[in-house]
């Protein structure tokens, strides 16, 4: 069930990201669910690799490289999805960092800390 709760709630924030970034686009409810998930299988299963094969650069830029693989991930996710569009890197950059710290509060606003 909190499963199921904190998918509607990265919906959400998916949906508030797309309002508050000019270059985000999403279609409607259905698009974000979809979108919340395909992100989610993104960051769990590419995103480890990447930040493996940059970690020199990571270290150099102090992790800030990071911000640009998060943003290329998001980038990547609203090119192969048809209801979701970023348009720019930047977009993609300024949408991941909104998307996790709304998505963040959400969670903790409404789930708290009931582990």
């Amino acid at each position: 069930m909190k499963l199921l709760i904190v998918w509607l709630l990265n919906a959400l924030a998916l949906l508030a990201v797309a309002y508050l970034v000019p270059s985000i686009h999403v279609a409607g409810l259905g698009s974000a669910l979809i979108a919340a998930v395909v992100i989610g299988l993104v960051n769990m299963l590419i995103r480890p690799v990447l930040v493996i094969l940059t970690l020199p650069v990571t270290v150099l830029t102090l992790g800030l490289f990071l911000l640009v693989i998060n943003g290329l991930l998001f980038l990547f996710v609203g090119n192969i999805l048809s209801g979701f569009e970023v348009q720019t890197l930047l977009g993609g950059i300024m949408g991941a960092i909104l998307y996790s710290l709304i998505s963040w509060a959400l969670i903790a606003l409404l789930l708290g800390n009931k582990d």
